[in-house]
C-alpha cells in the first residue's frame, strides 16, 4: 500500500515558471488520497497520455507489484492524477527496474509519445558531430541556442525512487570530485543551493542558468524532496557550460551560447559529457543508466533514449500574427519539434519570442535530433522573413 511516509518524487525542466509551493513541506510526497490507498484514482479531466493506458485492469494487475527499490505504480502516476488538467505525460519512473516491472503501462505511454517506438526496437546512438549536416544559416536571427543532455549514474535510485536525503549527498559528493578534475574551458565553479546566497541565486535564475524548483507537477512525482540539499549549478567561466545536479535526473548537461551556431554548441556538449563520464568511471567505477531497448534511463519517460533536448530561442512575430500559437505549434510537431512560450513548458510566448526544439528523444540519435533542429530553424527563418 502506498503511503504519505513512502512518497517522493521530481523530473525535467528547462526554465518554468511553475506553480508557487512551500519548498519546506516536501520532504514527503503528498499522494492523491485515492492512491495512498492503492485504490484506482479519479482519472475524469485528465488529459495526458498516463491516463489513457492506466485501466483499470491495468492498475489492479499492476498495483501489487513493487520495483527492486520499492516503487510502486501508485508513485509513478501520482502527479498525473494529481495535476489532471495540466499534465501531458503524467507518469515517473523511480528507477531503472520499473521500466520493466510496470511494462505493462510504461510501453505503451513510452510508444505513443515516441510515435511508435515499440517494446522489441532498440535505441540508437551517435554523437560525432562530423556526421552534422550544415549549421543555422542566420545565427544572428537567434538569440541563444542551447543544447542539454539528462543523465542518472550507476548504482543511484532515480529521484522519485529516492528514500533518503543521503542519496542526493551521495550523487553531489560525486560530483564535486568530478568537477574539480574539469580543465580549459569546463573549468569552473560550484554553486550549491545550501551554501549560496539569495542574491547569487536570484541571478542565476534571472539570467535563465539556474532552475527554480517550485513546480507542483514536479513536487507530486517527488523531485523537490529534502530541498535544496544536494542540489546545486556548475557553471564554467565563460558561462558556456553548465551541470544542473540533482534538479530531477542526477545530472543536466547544458551547453549554451548567444546567437546561433548550433555545431559549435553541440561539440561542447559532446565533449563535456564524454569527460564527465570518462571521470565518473576513474574515480568510481560508475557509468551512467542505460539499456539496449531505452538507451539512457531518465525519471520521466520523455527523456528516454538521448536525453537529448536541443533548442533555440527566436523572435517570430509576423509568423504568431498569421499562424497564431497552436499553428505554430501544429507546423513544428509535424517538423519533429516543438515549439513552448519563453521559459519553457506550461508558459506562455513574451515577446512573440519562442523556445523552438527537438520534440523526441527515443528511437533517433542525437545528431539526427540536433539536425531536425537545424533543418526546422532554417525553414522557420525564412518563413519568418517572408511574412
Amino acid at each position: 500500500m502506498a503511503s504519505n511516509k513512502d512518497s517522493k518524487i521530481v523530473q525535467d525542466t528547462s526554465m518554468k515558471l511553475g506553480d508557487d509551493i512551500n519548498l519546506a513541506d516536501q520532504d514527503n510526497v503528498q499522494m492523491d488520497p485515492v492512491l495512498a490507498q492503492n485504490k484506482y484514482p479519479d482519472l475524469s479531466g485528465a488529459k495526458s497520455i498516463m491516463a489513457k493506458y492506466l485501466t483499470k485492469d491495468v492498475f489492479e494487475r499492476l498495483k501489487d507489484k513493487k520495483s527492486s527499490t520499492g516503487f510502486t505504480i501508485a508513485r509513478a502516476v501520482n502527479t498525473g492524477v494529481q495535476n489532471k488538467p495540466k499534465s501531458l505525460m503524467g507518469c515517473h519512473a523511480g528507477d531503472t527496474d520499473s521500466y520493466a516491472v510496470f511494462a505493462e503501462f510504461f510501453d505503451p505511454v513510452i510508444e505513443e509519445y515516441h510515435r511508435g517506438f515499440k517494446p522489441t526496437d532498440k535505441h540508437v546512438t551517435d554523437m560525432n558531430v562530423d556526421n552534422l549536416k550544415g549549421n543555422i544559416d542566420e545565427p544572428g536571427k537567434i538569440i541563444s541556442t542551447r543544447i542539454r543532455v539528462a543523465r542518472n549514474i550507476t548504482g543511484f535510485n532515480l529521484a522519485p525512487g529516492q528514500n533518503s536525503k543521503d542519496e542526493k549527498l551521495a550523487v553531489e559528493s560525486l560530483m564535486l570530485k568530478v568537477f574539480e578534475k574539469l580543465e580549459g574551458d569546463l573549468k569552473g565553479r560550484y554553486y550549491s543551493l545550501v551554501k549560496i546566497t539569495e542574491e547569487e541565486r536570484q541571478q542565476l535564475v534571472r539570467e535563465h542558468l539556474l532552475f527554480k524548483g517550485n513546480d507542483k507537477m514536479q513536487a507530486d512525482s517527488g523531485y523537490h524532496r529534502w530541498w535544496p540539499h544536494g542540489r546545486g549549478i556548475y557553471l564554467n567561466e565563460n558561462r558556456t557550460f553548465a551541470v544542473w545536479l540533482n534538479e530531477g535526473d542526477h545530472i543536466r548537461v547544458i551547453s549554451m551560447q548567444q546567437g546561433g551556431d548550433a555545431r559549435s554548441v553541440f561539440t561542447t556538449l559532446v565533449k563535456a559529457v564524454n569527460t564527465i563520464e570518462t571521470l565518473i568511471k576513474q574515480i568510481d567505477g560508475r557509468g551512467f543508466q542505460k539499456t539496449d531497448h531505452l538507451g539512457m534511463i531518465t525519471c520521466c519517460p520523455t527523456n528516454l533514449g538521448t536525453g537529448l533536448r536541443g533548442g533555440v530561442l527566436i523572435q517570430l512575430a509576423k509568423l504568431q500574427a498569421k499562424m497564431g500559437e497552436d499553428g505554430l505549434k501544429e507546423w513544428a510537431n509535424a517538423n519533429h519539434l516543438q515549439v513552448r512560450g519563453l521559459y519553457g513548458e506550461h508558459s506562455d510566448s513574451s515577446g512573440a519570442i519562442y523556445d523552438v526544439s527537438n520534440k523526441y528523444r527515443l528511437g533517433y540519435s542525437e545528431v539526427q535530433l540536433v539536425q531536425f533542429v537545424i533543418d526546422g530553424v532554417n525553414k522557420l527563418i525564412k518563413m519568418e522573413a517572408s511574412g
